[in-house]
């Protein structure tokens, strides 16, 4: 999406933009911030791994020290030898909700010993009922799901699993694994609210990056679009430069973000991190609105973030009583995106003269324009 003013100030604002945002916001202290105060499950499925214990043990101290607990569930007792200070508990020891709590109080990660249960994959859904984790992690060596054509699946809802499981699982790479996406399935039936899957190597990247390594189930949908509010603030500077470091946003002044973020909305995936955001402002005319700094993480592309963004902001635009909304780009790609979704492409003068006042000649000359009625 396009940037207004002249592009040599513009960028040199957005440079001192990130330079700023980096000093104050990161991917990996931003799900610090989301993991803080809370408990998560880690199943351990199989026998002791080394390799497995030594790629966790970093991961149980930057838990610890954002201040988050996990409760570590083993099929096999040896393999919590390394990783908790005391004795694991049995999986049926009672009350398990307060000897699971005193123990976290002390230590911040405790070890349930879950070898004597019939299944494993029920043993942990059991139990992060009963104690009310908000996910599990399951660690696996194939990582997480594929497609039937190979490609990693980032996020699936229970409905999208159980169609990709549909006929044996032909919708997937592999159907060796299908047992182990049954048992996801049965855990979100069940009202476990997410399920993550990855590597054991994987699993610093998967809590802590936008990238992720593996794959997150959710019961529900797991994407919303709501307004930015405060708190979204340095995630949303960070997904601008991001998108004008990668050349699908134009560079803007800092006063011009500032202006969009006012009016900017996001798309939140677990109902806090930050997918994809866009703006929504006023096309100078008194009767249309611009979309604008439409960008989408890498991770979430194909995953319907665009297309939900570009709603919210044409259901924006009805309410407001706007007859159209436009929208301007370099990026055929992003063209071609818009045109898919009710948009035609038109000439420059088919919009507000007012986008064009102080606008870049040599920009302007490559720029296209797309603008949907509300009609």
């Amino acid at each position: 999406m396009e940037g207004e003013g002249p592009r040599t100030r513009a960028q040199g604002a957005v440079e001192a933009q990130r330079a700023g945002a980096g000093a104050v916001f990161s991917e990996r202290e931003f799900y610090r911030r989301e993991f803080r105060g809370r408990t998560l499950a880690v199943a351990l499925p199989g026998e002791e791994d080394d390799a497995r214990g030594r790629a966790l043990e970093p991961v149980l101290a930057e838990l610890r020290d954002a201040g988050a607990r996990a409760v570590l569930i083993a099929e096999s007792p040896r393999a919590l030898a390394e990783l908790v200070p005391d004795d694991p508990l049995s999986s049926g020891t009672e009350p398990l909700l307060g000897s699971v709590g005193r123990r976290l109080r002390e230590a911040a990660v405790v070890g349930i010993d879950a070898s004597a249960a019939a299944d494993f994959a029920v043993a942990c859904q059991t139990l992060a009922l009963r104690l009310g984790l908000f996910k599990i992690v399951w660690l696996d060596p194939a990582g997480g799901l594929r497609a039937a054509g190979d490609e990693r699946l980032s996020f699936v809802h229970q409905a999208e699993l159980h169609q990709l499981l549909a006929g044996e699982g032909a919708g997937l790479a592999s159907r060796e694994r299908v047992p182990l996406w049954l048992g996801i399935e049965r855990m979100l039936e069940a009202g476990v609210p997410a399920v993550n899957v990855c590597s054991a190597e994987g699993l610093d990247a998967e809590l802590f990056t936008y990238a992720g390594s593996g794959t997150l189930f959710t019961r529900e949908r797991y994407m919303d679009v709501r307004a930015l509010g405060v708190d979204d603030y340095d995630a949303a500077c960070d997904l601008v430069s991001r998108g004008v470091s990668e050349g699908y946003l134009a560079p803007r002044s800092e006063d011009s973000v500032e202006a969009v973020l006012a009016s900017g909305f996001g798309a939140f995936v677990e109902g806090s991190h930050l997918a994809g955001l866009g703006a929504l402002l006023p096309g100078g005319d008194g009767r249309s609105g611009e979309i604008a700094s439409l960008y989408t993480l890498t991770r979430f592309l194909g995953e319907g973030v665009g297309v939900s963004l570009v709603g919210f902001a044409v259901e924006r635009a009805r309410a407001l009583g706007y007859a159209y909304v436009y929208a301007c780009t370099t990026s055929n790609r992003v063209g071609a995106f818009f045109e898919r979704n009710g948009f035609t492409a038109v000439s420059p003068d088919a919009i507000p003269v007012e986008k064009w006042h102080g606008y870049d000649p040599a920009r302007r000359s490559r720029v296209r324009c797309f603008r949907r009625d509300m009609a």
